[in-house]
């Protein structure tokens, strides 16, 4: 049987190799890696034209939407905040756009730290765009690893169990949910960090990296969503 191909999204930017300076599509392996582990094809997805969309869909059995910088808060009507990074809006309107068009063509979907984001603001939804600010702490910033409580009766739960020790700093969360997500896991101040979407094949988002590590199994549900 075929593996499935798995498209991956990437940064379009600036790299260096040897001497050379040039734009560059750049993808942390990690995502590659556990795609192959789980039995699929990885794909680099570039956030290049739009246009282009329709006919990754069509080639396409699953996609995951990597991590990266914050989501400019211009996207989901917010102001900009100083302290994050500087945007990459080509980047930010090719996966918003990517995710809006998977989710109506049922791909199997997978958004990583980032791609949670993403995915959120694609269905109408809102982020905190600096998250200390709103719970008064800087934990969600550290990279010491934290307990997360998972619904054992979501995708989530039935590929990672009812929690699951992670490592993934962030300064931005979920705030209002995007239109037909659901919840299913949280830190211990409730702030949200996994959700799927409701009636969806597989449609997950999910704060920390799955495809870090030993513990491929969301990887695995994704890959396994998108067999023929």
């Amino acid at each position: 049987m075929p593996r499935p191909l798995i498209g991956i999204t990437t940064y379009f930017d600036a790299a260096r190799w040897g001497t050379w300076v040039r734009e560059a599509l750049i993808s942390p392996p990690a995502y590659a890696k556990a795609v192959d582990r789980a039995g699929g094809a990885p794909v680099l997805v570039p956030p290049l034209s739009t246009g282009a969309i329709d006919g990754y869909l069509r080639g396409l059995s699953g996609l995951i939407l990597a991590g990266g910088l914050e989501v400019d808060p211009e996207v989901y009507g917010e102001q900009r905040d100083d302290r994050l990074d500087e945007p990459h809006p080509r980047r930010d309107a090719f996966e918003v756009a990517l995710a809006k068009a998977a989710i109506q063509a049922d791909v199997p979907l997978l958004g990583v730290s980032r791609g949670l984001h993403v995915i959120n603001v694609a269905l109408g939804g809102t982020l905190i765009p600096w998250l200390p600010d709103a719970v008064h702490h800087e934990r969600h910033a550290a990279t010491t690893p934290h307990l997360i409580q998972v619904s054992v009766s979501s995708k989530v739960g039935k590929a990672v169990g009812d929690r699951i020790e992670v490592s993934t700093p962030h300064h931005q969360a979920l705030r209002r949910l995007g239109d037909g997500l659901m919840a299913v896991a949280w830190a211990d101040d409730q702030i949200v960090e996994g959700v799927e979407l409701q009636g969806h094949r597989f449609c997950v988002g999910v704060q920390w990296h799955p495809e870090r590590g030993d513990d491929n199994r969301l990887v695995d549900a994704l890959v396994e969503a998108a067999m023929p």
